[in-house]
């Protein structure tokens, strides 16, 4: 978790409101975002996770946005769009700056995964999403537990709590911190890490008082990018991953039921 991350907290404050400002529009008004469209659409608003391919619905709605290398953004309500943009920008950033380090901690140049991901022209999707009060909370779930694709998930809250992570086989609460991003290890940094920085098991909870919004940015590599272990990792050890294109691991992930790490599993080698 980050509290010294350099990001405004009025920006935050902002991108908070406006998100619940967006939630709360009538339906009409978001009819054009509907999802029934490809996982790599630039727009898409919804419920639960994907409904096409799951036999119980999930307690959230949310907007997805494709916002890098092209950015991709509802044009309401007035002014949002302005804000999630700044805001996807100074997050490219700082995920930049945190794959540096962990490049450097592999024992590899700073500059190593970001240049093996083409993480200059890589894929960003900006994802707000809104729980709302559920009468039985103890009998839905927000999301079910999962990994996040790509390499790096940055999370902020609205200070309602609901975002657990799995910690040696126990379910542990994040509880929000004031002005504060949550940084989530994702798949892609998984496989090109082989293993080292596994990623983060998490889920979302409910609670039956207020509405809980999560704003969450997933980085990620270049979608034309095959991504696999790092070739300097391998010299002394053998791959624990088959290579993959991230565009076909990302749109089998979204087309997939959520459960643990099963799209993971597909692509690690026995």
């Amino acid at each position: 978790m980050l509290t010294n991350h350099g990001i405004p907290e009025n920006l935050v404050e902002k991108l908070m409101e406006k998100s619940r400002e967006f939630h709360d529009l009538p339906i009409e008004e978001k009819k054009e975002f509907g999802d029934n469209k490809s996982p790599l659409e630039p727009i898409r608003h919804g419920t639960s996770f994907c409904p096409q391919v799951e036999k119980v619905h999930y307690w959230r709605d949310y907007l997805k946005a494709n916002t890098f290398p092209q950015f991709n953004f509802p044009h309401k309500p007035p002014g949002y769009r302005e804000v999630a943009y700044e805001y996807s920008q100074k997050i490219r950033g700082l995920g930049r700056k945190l794959l540096e380090g962990i490049s450097e901690s592999l024992g590899l140049a700073s500059n190593s995964i970001f240049e093996s991901t083409e993480f200059d022209s890589g894929h960003q999707v900006f994802v707000v999403n809104m729980y709302p009060p559920c009468p039985q909370p103890h009998l839905a779930l927000g999301l079910p537990p999962h990994s996040d694709i790509g390499l790096l998930t940055l999370l902020t809250q609205n200070g309602i709590g609901g975002l657990q992570v799995k910690h040696h086989g126990k379910w542990v609460n994040v509880n929000p911190v004031s002005n504060s991003i949550t940084v989530i290890l994702a798949d892609q940094l998984e496989v090109l890490s082989n293993g080292r920085y596994e990623g983060v098991l998490h889920r979302a909870i409910l609670n039956n008082e207020e509405t809980r919004i999560s704003v969450v940015l997933v980085n990620g590599p270049a979608l034309g990018k095959e991504i696999g272990p790092l070739a300097e990792l391998l010299e002394k050890e053998k791959p624990l991953f088959k290579s993959m294109k991230y565009q076909d691991y990302f749109k089998f992930h979204q087309r997939t039921r959520l459960d643990d790490k099963n799209t993971l599993y597909e692509i690690r080698l026995n």
